[in-house]
């Protein structure tokens, strides 16, 4: 893909449901392989577009079942979310790297633009009749408590990453026991009083910014590094798979030394890898998987940019998509099917229909729908907003040159 005048369009950083362009490089000819900077933002495109198919196969069911069959198909559950989050994290860092340079000015002001943005369509969302636990409230507040983080050196933020994985959790059941209550694990809506959703988001919602905190911030840890490193890529993939592995097996066998945990909230809870149990080792096994699919994607980025075009064009309208399907759950899908063929029918069908939409739609337009109102409104259209943003480019169809807008 390139432009009338033999450069490159300019590379879109997708960010979680963010989207920003730094500036074109000089390119080869449109033959030519994808340089490895492309493929890196591309294998992130295509990791998001992932989340939210897991995402789409979880909200809308089955999730009862016990067959194979249940099972696999109810392996993104407590995976999905966290492989979201995570990438979250990685384009924070990736869309504030140059706040992080000598006299950089730090976007604090297009970051709360969004936060606001993403918290108050989330509390809107919340009301619909689609039976999820909308996800945005708690990336609102992620967006604000990285502000402080953009300009703290790698290490406090790897450390960060590591403590809130292991200290979040226990602070969220000593809360309880501290209080004597066992809190009712709902989701906020535009409904309730300030300090009813900040209580949700914060601690009692399914995404908990205490414990959901440390996926995100390693995102934050790895979008500082050099993600077209392979010795990198290969290192993601390989603690990613012990990650995965390693937290479900230390449960299992600590579930049988001790067995299950009570039904009340005490510490015998932490022994658990149960999806959205909200402990260490479910954390651990599905941040792992999530830093194996970003690994694996990244170690094949140029062929997922040359191959896999509408999985990157999904995960760069992955806003859009996400409330997308909120709506058509409330209008369409709901009540949850409730067996399994029906399920695999309808998730494969808004899976389908998104990816048709988003490779349409970046062949014709530069942002997504929704995307767009992510740009505050006091910037103009093609200035620098210190997030190293300026106006995208429209992708061009295969083979095809496009000129830039």
């Amino acid at each position: 893909m390139g432009d009338p005048a033999g450069t490159e369009p300019p590379a879109a950083h997708r960010i979680g449901v963010m989207v920003t362009a730094v500036r074109p490089a000089p390119v080869a000819p449109i033959s030519s392989p994808p340089s490895p900077g492309r493929g890196r933002v591309a294998a992130i495109d295509a990791a998001r577009a992932l989340a939210v198919m897991g995402m789409i196969v979880v909200n809308v069911g089955p999730r009862s079942g016990d067959s194979i069959s249940d099972v696999l198909y109810r392996l993104p559950l407590g995976r999905a979310s966290l492989l979201f989050v995570l990438l979250a994290g990685v384009g924070i860092s990736l869309l504030t790297r140059r706040a992080r340079l000598p006299g950089g000015r730090l976007p604090w002001a297009t970051l709360l633009w969004r936060a606001g943005l993403l918290m108050t369509g989330g509390l809107a969302l919340q009301l619909l009749d689609h039976g999820v636990s909308v996800i945005l409230p708690t990336y609102a507040l992620l967006f604000v408590i990285a502000i402080p983080l953009v300009r703290a050196g790698s290490r406090v933020v790897g450390l960060l990453a590591v403590a809130l994985t292991v200290l979040g959790p226990v602070a969220w059941i000593g809360l309880q026991r501290i209080q004597g209550v066992t809190w009712d694990v709902r989701s906020a809506t535009a409904a309730d009083s300030p300090s009813e959703v900040l209580h949700s988001v914060l601690l009692s919602s399914p995404y908990p910014v205490i414990t959901w905190a440390g996926p995100f911030l390693l995102g934050m840890w790895l979008g500082r590094l050099d993600l077209a490193d392979r010795a990198l890529q290969h290192r993601m993939i390989l603690f990613g798979a012990f990650a995965t592995v390693i937290g479900r097996a230390v449960s299992l066998v600590l579930v049988a030394w001790r067995g299950d945990p009570a039904e009340t909230i005490g510490f015998d809870r932490l022994v658990t890898s149960v999806a959205h149990s909200q402990m260490p080792l479910w954390l651990i096994s599905g941040t792992g998987s999530g830093v194996l699919v970003l690994g694996l994607l990244l170690r094949t980025g140029t062929v997922v940019e040359r191959r896999l075009r509408p999985l990157v064009a999904m995960g760069q309208l992955a806003l859009t998509i996400y409330v997308a399907h909120l709506l058509v759950l409330d209008l369409l899908v709901r009540p949850e099917p409730h067996v399994l063929a029906e399920g695999i029918g309808i998730s494969l069908a808004l899976s389908a229909s998104a990816l048709i939409f988003a490779t349409w739609w970046r062949r014709n337009f530069d942002r997504g729908p929704l995307e767009r109102l992510l740009r505050p409104p006091w910037r103009e259209a093609n200035a620098p907003d210190g997030l190293g943003e300026i106006r995208t480019q429209r992708s061009a169809a295969p083979g095809r040159l496009s000129a830039s807008r």
